[in-house]
C-alpha cells in the first residue's frame, strides 16, 4: 500500500463516479457512526461499493467495535476494507482477523492534545493485528474523532509514521491548499479528505477534488 488517496463521505452514485474519474483510489463510506449523521443509506452504499472495480476500492468507515458485527457488515456491503474508529479492544481486533483473514483492517489513531506517548504505545501494540493506521483529529467541542475539518500537530503523525511497521494514512483537515505540505512533512502512505474537498452545499466539488489529487500525486513523487 503506497501513495493512496482516499475521499470519504460519499453521498451517491454520481459523486462516486466523479471521484473515480478524478483519480481517487479509495472511496470511504462512514456508516454506523458515533457522532456524525450518515451521508448515505446502507443499502445505497452497498450498491455503490459493489459497482466499484479495481484498482479503486470502497472502504467502510465505522465505530462498530464487535468483531462479528464488523465482519458481517463488511460482507453485507461487499467490501474487503474497513476503517475502525471506535474503541475496540485487542481481543475483538484479533477476532476480526480470525473471522475474515482477507479483510484489510485500518485502525484510527486520534490525535488529542498531549497524547503522543499513548498513540506510540497503541501503534506498537496493535501493529500485529491491523494492516494500516489512519491518524485523525479530535474535536473537543463536538467530541468527533473524524470529519472535523481540523488539522492536528503533524509532528505527531510524522513520529507515528517513523515508528510504525504498518502504513500510516494522514487525515484531518486536509484540503487542496495544504495537502502537498502535509505529505512533505508527514511522509504518509496515503492521505484522506472529507469536508476539505466539499463545496458550499456539502457535495464534493469537482475542481477541488482534481486539485487535491493532482497536488497529492505531485507531493508523493518527492518523498
Amino acid at each position: 500500500m503506497k501513495h493512496i488517496i482516499q475521499i470519504a463521505g460519499i453521498i451517491d452514485q454520481q459523486e462516486a463516479e466523479m471521484l473515480i474519474a478524478g483519480g481517487v483510489d479509495w472511496l470511504g463510506f462512514p456508516l454506523r457512526l458515533a457522532s456524525h449523521q450518515e451521508d448515505i443509506l446502507e443499502a445505497e452504499a452497498a450498491q455503490i461499493i459493489k459497482s466499484i472495480r479495481p484498482p479503486q476500492e470502497g472502504v467502510l468507515i465505522t465505530y462498530l467495535n464487535q468483531a462479528d458485527e464488523i465482519v458481517t457488515f463488511c460482507q453485507t456491503l461487499g467490501t474487503k476494507r474497513v476503517q475502525l474508529h471506535g474503541d475496540i479492544v485487542l481481543d475483538q481486533l484479533k477476532a476480526v482477523r480470525a473471522l475474515d483473514p482477507s479483510l484489510f483492517v485500518i485502525k484510527s489513531l486520534i490525535v488529542h492534545k498531549n497524547n503522543q506517548t499513548e498513540l506510540e504505545a497503541r501503534v506498537r501494540s496493535l501493529s500485529p493485528h491491523v494492516d494500516a493506521f489512519i491518524t485523525d483529529t479530535y474535536d473537543p467541542e463536538t467530541g468527533a474523532c473524524g470529519a472535523t475539518g481540523k488539522t492536528h500537530d503533524w509532528r505527531v503523525s510524522r513520529r507515528l509514521v517513523e515508528i510504525s511497521s504498518r502504513p500510516v494514512i494522514l487525515a484531518g483537515g486536509l484540503r487542496p491548499e495544504n495537502v502537498a505540505r502535509a505529505i512533505r512533512e508527514v511522509q504518509p502512505a496515503g492521505v484522506d479528505a472529507h469536508t476539505g474537498v466539499e463545496g458550499p452545499h456539502g457535495r464534493k466539488d469537482v475542481q477541488r477534488v482534481r486539485i487535491f489529487v493532482q497536488r497529492a500525486r505531485e507531493a508523493f513523487v518527492g518523498i
